[in-house]
This record gives structure tokens, C-alpha cells and sequence, in this order.
């Protein structure tokens, strides 16, 4: 019908014509150029585009001659149409069509002054087809499905406005500015609604879905979460996750894809704004794996989730990450060894305010570690962790509050003793472990400034003590004879300089003699 009104152009349209222009807007009955903004809908002046039919790529004949192409955006004036419960059953699915040509018009809207009457045009339009799938009022055809992924496609598949700040490191968490807001999402989150409709919808076919939901679509989908605005994440979050669920084909080239993006970050770029919600994602994937666990699955963990521990941004995503971390050592105890080691490997150095995280997270990998895997990493475990009962006795880290003291790693440390299970496993391997952190011990009671930890080094101390007499003295004499030897050596270091300073006094005062040192 479309393609026959473009060819009669000005001809004096005939009773029928008149009718069926009156249905959708488009002729004397239309409405057109009547400057007012009518809340039941609109439709495209199709006569205003200025792409030639010639030039439509990919697109195919819909009912009533219209095409969407998708490289070629429409543009021009629009005007009313009548809503869906206004025109019979039988013509709904090209009013459908319809409407979606309406929603492919692609608006400025950093300029709130600009098109505003079309722009409201388009939102309302957009409410109605949400509607429309909402309350299942009739099925929509395959053609008509491909035409709505399309537009969706149109409207959200776009380069994203550049970051407002570089995603680099710890300086980024330290911001606390306000979350960029995306001018188009009062008219993108609609589309973004729909999708998530047509998606969960019962009356979808996944037989039929997938075929326009393709791989094409999920990657470009899965660009989209590196955007900076907060709802927009959150919606993408959604739609990915439901996705997965309905569509069981893409399972295994979403989890690809996801490891890729994962790569690419911790390899390459460190800057991706969406790795927490694509975590989120994952942790209830990884909750729903079956046992005995895949090969895949396991290599997932140690590739990509591990490593994820690297990047200075750790602790915009931490939370995220120990979850799907928790789910792996939960699901299967055995890699509970593995991911301790792991956590070990990336530990850092210098960061205060990552080994709090760090910390936290070992404690949470800890309760679900049984003895047997408990004994296989005790030995390194915790000579990293009488490194951070004696981490820096500094103050001077308190002059930037927005950044963890060293005296805070330390207190952390000391507060795994009040975890029950951990305490279980220490009581049962002290032989091992006792003789490890015996030294941090003592060194944090004799000249820790920090009035908490020392305390609480008092209290673990007594704690060791009670489990086993003998084996706290054997210890202690043990470090005793450390530190006279040490006290020795040093004695030692202090009288052999002595003696280089005094050849020294003699070389300047020109004695010519051998000294011996």
C-alpha cells in the first residue's frame, strides 16, 4: 500500500485510498502539518526521505510494500496514528509495522529545544508497542519481529560519548563525582523496556527469535556495557541474563565472549566501565553449573576470574568477583587450593586498600576450605599473612583518608582468628603454622604503635598459648636464639665498621700501616 501511494503522488486518491489513508494517517484525514502533538500516535511521512529505494541494503518487502532499511535512517515529518485497540485485529500487525518506522527517527538530544514535538511523538509510540507485547494482544509475525530488531538495533547500537574520566587505576575509585547520565535515555531506556519485553515474553518463539537475536546481535549488545551511564548497564545486565536463559543455543558463545571482554581488560586496556555487571551475570550462571564441573568451566576460573585480581581498579568490581570466586569453591571444594594460590600470585605489594579486599575474600575461601585443601597452601598462606600482621608501622599513609592506612592490613589480619572454621583449621596444623607467624607475633606486641592491633595480637598470642603449651615455648626459644644470633651478627656488622672508620682516620693521617679488619 505504501509503494502505491509514492507512485500516485498529487492524484486525487479514490474512495478506497482515502480509507485506507485515513487508518494510518496518512492522507487528508492524517492530520498533517497540524503543529499539535497527539497522544494516540503518529506515523512517518514516508515522501520526505531522502534515501532512494536503490540504496536499501539487506531490507525485505513488508506488508503493504514498506521497508526498513537499517543503514539508511529515516528522516522527514511525522504525524498521528490511531492506537492498536482503535483499528480491527487484522490490521494491527501493519499498524505495528508502522509504528516501528516511526521509532527509527533518530533525534539530537543533547539539544532539548530541538524537535520536541517529534521527539514526544516518538516516546509515546515507543510506550504503545511496549504496551502492545506487554499484554499480548496478538502474536506479532516473523516479519515484523525482524523489523522491530532492527529498529531496536537503530537506536541503541551506537558509539558511546567518551569517558569522562580514564579508567586507569586506583585514581578512578578515589573520584566521587556524579554518575554520567546519557542525554538519549529518556527515549533509549523505552527501547531498551521493549527489548526486555519481546525477550520474556511467552508469546516469543526462540525458534524464530534467534534468528535476528544472533550472535551479531549479543556482541554488539556486550560493547554496549562499557557505556558510563549506570542505567543503561543495568538494563544491558538484564537483557544479557535473560537471554542466556531463554536462548540456549548462544549459552556457550555469550561465556566466550564474556572470558574475551574479561581478556581484553586485564591484558590489554584495564579500562571497562561494565565488568561488574557482567560479573553479576556470570555469578548466577556459575550458580546454576551442574557437577560434576565442566573442564571449561574450571579453565574460565583460572584464566579469566583469577587474574581479574590484577587490575588497579579491583575494588569497583571486587564485590562482584569474590561471589562468582565463593561459587566455584562451593560448588566444588577441590578448587579451593587453586584459588588460594591464585589470590597469592596477584597479591599486591604496596596497595593497602587492596589487600583489605584482599583479605576479605580469603576469609570467604577459607570458611568453605575443607582440611585436606587447607593443608596443601597453609605453608605460603600464611607467610603472606605474617607479612600483613606486620605490614607498615607507618602513619603517614593517615594524611590521605581516602586511602587504607597500613595499620589497618594488619588489623584485618588479626581479626581471621575470630572466624570459628578458620580457627579450627590453624588449631588443627599449628605444628605448621605456629612457627610461621611466631615472629610477626612478637614483633607487633614489642613495638606496634597502633594500640588495636596490638591488642589483638595479645589476644591470638594467648590463643596459641592455650592450644598448646610446649609447642608456644619451643617457639619462643626458638626466636630467642634468633635474636641473640641476629644480635650477634649485628654486633659483628657495627664492629667491623668501626674498624673501617678507624683505618680510615689513619689513611688521612698519613700513617703508612697496615690495618687488618
Amino acid at each position: 500500500m505504501f509503494n502505491k501511494i509514492m507512485k500516485r503522488g498529487g492524484r486525487k486518491p479514490s474512495k478506497a485510498d482515502a480509507m485506507d489513508s485515513g487508518l494510518y494517517g496518512l492522507g487528508p484525514t492524517g492530520n498533517l502539518n497540524s503543529g499539535v502533538v497527539s497522544t494516540s500516535n503518529v506515523v512517518v511521512n514516508h515522501a520526505s526521505r531522502t534515501a532512494p529505494a536503490t540504496s536499501v541494503v539487506n531490507s525485505a518487502p513488508q506488508p503493504g510494500g514498506a521497508v526498513i532499511d537499517p543503514t539508511a535512517l529515516p528522516s522527514g515529518h511525522i504525524d498521528p496514528l490511531p492506537q492498536f485497540r482503535d483499528v480491527a485485529v487484522s490490521d494491527r500487525q501493519l499498524l505495528f509495522l508502522r509504528k516501528l518506522h516511526i521509532c527509527c527517527f533518530q533525534f539530537d538530544f543533547t539539544d532539548t529545544t530541538k524537535s520536541t514535538r517529534e521527539k514526544e511523538i516518538k516516546r509515546q509510540t515507543l510506550l504503545e508497542l511496549i504496551d502492545f507485547i506487554q499484554s499480548g494482544s496478538g502474536k506479532i509475525t516473523e516479519n515484523n519481529q525482524e523489523e522491530m530488531i532492527r529498529m531496536i538495533s537503530v537506536n541503541i547500537f551506537r558509539c558511546l560519548p567518551p569517558s569522562p574520566y580514564e579508567n586507569t587505576g586506583a585514581e578512578m575509585v578515589e573520584m566521587e563525582e556524579e554518575p554520567f547520565a546519557d542525554p538519549l535515555w529518556p527515549h533509549l531506556h523505552l527501547v531498551y523496556e521493549l527489548l526486555l519485553r519481546y525477550v520474556v515474553s511467552s508469546d516469543t518463539d526462540t525458534k524464530i527469535a534467534k534468528r535476528y537475536i544472533d550472535h551479531s546481535f549479543v556482541l554488539k549488545l556486550l560493547d554496549l556495557f562499557n557505556t558510563d551511564d549506570p542505567r543503561e548497564r543495568e538494563y544491558l545486565k538484564t537483557i544479557l541474563h535473560r537471554i542466556y536463559g531463554k536462548f540456549m543455543v548462544h549459552r556457550p558463545f555469550i561465556r566466550k565472549a564474556i572470558n574475551n571482554i574479561f581478556y581484553r581488560f586485564i591484558y590489554e586496556t584495564e579500562r571497562h566501565s561494565g565488568i561488574g555487571e557482567l560479573l553479576e551475570i556470570l555469578g548466577s550462571i556459575i550458580n546454576g553449573f551442574a557437577l560434576p564441573m565442566k573442564e571449561e568451566h574450571k579453565f574460565f576460573l583460572f584464566r579469566a576470574l583469577i587474574p581479574l585480581h590484577k587490575p588497579k581498579a579491583l575494588a569497583l568490581y571486587h564485590q562482584q568477583l569474590s561471589y562468582c570466586i565463593i561459587q566455584f569453591v562451593e560448588k566444588d571444594y577441590k578448587l579451593a587450593d587453586t584459588v588460594i594460590r591464585g589470590l597469592l600470585k596477584y597479591w599486591p605489594i604496596i596497595n593497602c586498600t587492596k589487600e583489605l579486599l584482599f583479605l576479605g575474600e580469603i576469609e570467604e575461601v577459607l570458611e568453605a576450605t575443607q582440611s585436606a585443601e587447607f593443608q596443601r597452601c597453609m605453608v605460603p598462606l600464611f607467610r603472606q599473612i605474617g607479612r600483613c600482621l606486620n605490614s607498615s608501622h607507618s602513619q603517614a599513609a593517615i594524611a590521605k583518608p581516602y586511602r587504607a592506612c597500613p595499620f589497618l592490613v594488619a588489623e584485618r589480619t588479626l581479626f581471621l582468628w575470630k572466624n570459628d572454621h578458620i580457627v579450627s583449621l590453624i588449631a588443627q596444623n599449628r605444628n605448621v603454622i605456629l612457627p610461621i607467624i611466631f615472629e610477626p607475633l612478637e614483633k607487633n606486641i614489642r613495638s606496634h604503635w597502633n594500640q588495636a592491633v596490638h591488642g589483638l595480637t595479645i589476644n591470638v598470642r594467648k590463643m596459641f598459648l592455650e592450644m598448646d603449651f610446649e609447642l608456644f615455648e619451643e617457639c619462643r626459644k626458638q626466636y630467642e636464639e634468633t635474636e641473640a644470633r641476629a644480635r650477634e651478627l649485628e654486633e659483628q656488622r657495627e664492629l667491623t665498621w668501626k674498624r673501617l672508620a678507624e683505618a680510615a682516620e689513619q689513611w688521612k693521617g698519613g700513617e703508612d700501616s697496615r690495618i687488618t679488619v
